[in-house]
């Protein structure tokens, strides 16, 4: 058995497929009409297929689960993420844990719960 994707529900499949390029350079595989595969593994799902599907309300900032990416230029990305989208809902703006990790917690468009660290 395999793990192949992960996938996060949007509001706008456009805006997120944009979002996640300009931020972590993902790019699309496959468009599925509302179910879209991204590079890395994300999969964006439009939010009324899964409601549909899933017969229940979709919740964001639910905290449950988050996206981790790694990144060594960590002040960088952050420099880039406000310029690019400086509504962002931060958890945490940067900041470095007992153990030395450099990271950053937000939201991204619909409120799915994102980490940027740097490596470890």
């Amino acid at each position: 058995m395999k793990l192949r994707n992960v996938l996060i529900v949007v509001n706008d499949i456009e805006k997120s497929k944009k979002y996640y390029h300009d931020l972590f350079g993902l790019d699309m595989l496959l468009d599925n009409d509302g179910n879209m595969i991204l590079t890395e593994g994300l999969v964006l799902q439009d939010k009324k297929i899964w409601q549909d599907f899933i017969g229940q309300d979709i919740t964001y900032k639910h905290n449950s689960c988050e996206l981790y990416f790694e990144e060594k230029d960590i002040e960088g990305f952050v420099k880039k993420l406000e310029k690019l989208y400086p509504e962002t809902v931060y958890v945490n703006k940067l900041m470095t844990h007992s153990w030395g990790q450099r990271v950053v917690r937000f939201y991204d468009l619909d409120g799915n719960l994102i980490e940027v660290g740097t490596p470890m």
